[in-house]
């Protein structure tokens, strides 16, 4: 009985969308001059009708679309099944005869696409959210030979990088910290309210600013105090995979303005310790006990105050207000700079002109912030690409000047995905011996705007259709595709002529 009552509301169902479609075919019709419809027709927006994929052809969309030049020429109908299961089968030849078939073709074009999902970040435990980070490989190819057919070397391929910054294991945490320590200067600056970091050294941001101007003293204010910061640094960042080395190396040259953001950056946890720590240090140059060396181009307050200290006269500074905030993000954006450009210039992938939007002084301190962290982008993104991918330097370059491009014009977006055409012969070992993510064919032929799409996947292609998941004890370690559903479309379309 309730089979019945379900195959009877699914009929009605059927035939509801029928008329449906039909409705909105006959409307934008000419030649149904019965239905009396005032001349010239306004064209409606495509109609597409969502379907629950219960009908044995497993139907999810149907779909009319209007062709259009002047006026409305003819109509476009398509149908689209999706389906779930472990075994399917499909032959491209039945594929092209069916196309031939329902749109009176003797002569058929094929054209193939795959991709390769050559990395995706996910979360190792439940206490760490899920990266965004994803590098796919598209590959597009004319003619296909065969289903599942292996894109030839002759394929146009393109690279497709999504990264978000700040994993939390990866080999530029360091410098992450430090970008996130000068958005909370920043963001002080813009509201009144700072929401300090946890600080990751023991003793307070007095005692070690206390205890490195003592060093300094102790050193007549001269010599090299790089030393141990840099070992500092280079602890930090010993869990770096070591194919990164080559690409990021810290600079050992950090002058007194840097060594004391890195010191500062990882111990302030108030606006009273910057206060007390800038006291220290002005206290300190005027009574001449320290004489530290600078890098050139600087144009911070700081900087300034330093530079007059040699000559035995400096400006009367009020740690009040916004002034202690700002000194600090100073020198900050300034070491920040001086590692982007060592970076970018270091491995020949960027000019100092390349580089000016993005380090110029000119604007102001909160633009010179967004274009700071823009630069960090790019460099996550491309050390994503080295980890990952491990291109040749001509693919690097192309990838920075194709980042450094778009960041030139638009906002931060840390889900856009930079696209870069590449050679299949340069990438052809991350694909050769793997399978798709997703594969399909293109079938076409003449001039009709009309084709017989067929696509396997190993994820759902449609949102509102609920597949079973096989859940982790129904794959083994290795996860390969035959161990997955598979999910396969089927598009078809027929054309309907007005005139």
């Amino acid at each position: 009985m309730w089979a019945r009552m379900n195959r009877a509301a699914e009929e009605f169902y059927c035939r509801l969308l029928q008329q449906l479609i039909g409705l909105y075919t006959m409307a934008h019709n000419p030649n149904m001059t019965h239905l009396k419809i005032p001349r010239p027709v306004t064209a409606l927006p495509p109609l597409w009708v969502r379907c629950d994929s219960s009908d044995p052809e497993g139907t999810c969309w149907l779909g009319a679309v209007l062709v259009t030049t002047n006026s409305i020429e003819g109509i476009v109908l398509y149908a689209v099944s999706c389906k779930a299961d472990k075994n399917y089968s499909v032959n491209l030849e039945d594929l092209k005869s069916s196309h031939k078939r329902r749109h009176h073709l003797s002569i058929v074009t094929t054209r193939g696409f795959a991709q390769y999902e050559l990395f995706k970040s996910t979360a190792l435990d439940d206490t760490l959210a899920a990266s965004q980070t994803t590098i796919t490989l598209d590959i597009s190819w004319s003619p296909v030979d065969e289903i599942l057919q292996s894109p030839p070397l002759s394929s146009t391929a393109t690279l497709n990088l999504k990264v978000e910054s700040g994993e939390p294991r990866g080999p530029l945490n360091h410098l992450q910290r430090e970008l996130k320590f000068l958005l909370v200067l920043a963001d002080g600056l813009r509201t009144g309210v700072s929401e300090w970091p946890e600080p990751l050294e023991v003793k307070s941001a007095v005692e070690l600013v206390q205890e490195f101007l003592n060093d300094l003293n102790k050193l007549d204010g001269f010599g090299d105090s790089t030393k141990t910061d840099t070992e500092t640094v280079k602890h930090d960042s010993a869990a770096v995979d070591r194919s990164i080395e080559c690409l990021f190396t810290v600079r050992g040259d950090l002058d007194f303005a840097e060594q004391l953001w890195f010191k500062m950056s990882g111990s302030v946890v108030s606006y009273q310790d910057l206060v007390k720590c800038f006291t220290l240090i002005i206290q300190s140059l005027q009574r001449g006990d320290i004489q530290p060396w600078l890098h050139s181009g600087s144009n911070s307050l700081l900087s300034k105050l330093i530079h007059q200290s040699y000559h035995g006269t400096m400006d009367t500074v009020t740690l009040s207000g916004t002034i202690p905030v700002t000194m600090l993000l100073e020198i900050g954006l300034d070491k920040l700079k001086k590692d982007f450009i060592s970076f970018f210039i270091g491995q020949e992938l960027a000019s100092l002109n390349h580089l000016e939007y993005f380090i110029t002084p000119s604007v102001d301190i909160q633009e010179q912030v967004c274009r700071v962290q823009k630069l960090h982008h790019i460099l996550e993104i491309l050390v994503s690409c080295k980890l990952f991918i491990k291109p040749q330097h001509e693919l690097l370059f192309a990838l920075t000047q194709s980042c450094i491009k778009y960041y030139r014009q638009n906002p931060l977006d840390e889900q856009h995905v930079f696209q870069l055409p590449v050679r299949p012969t340069a990438v052809k070992s991350l694909y050769q011996s793997e399978k798709p993510q997703k594969w399909k064919v293109e079938i076409s032929g003449g001039q009709k705007k009309v084709k017989t799409v067929w696509q396997l996947s190993d994820s759902a292609p449609v949102d509102h259709l609920s597949f079973h998941k096989p859940d982790v004890s129904e794959l083994t370690l290795s996860g390969s595709l035959e161990e997955r559903i598979f999910f396969t479309n089927l598009v078809t379309c027929s054309q309907v002529h007005f005139k």
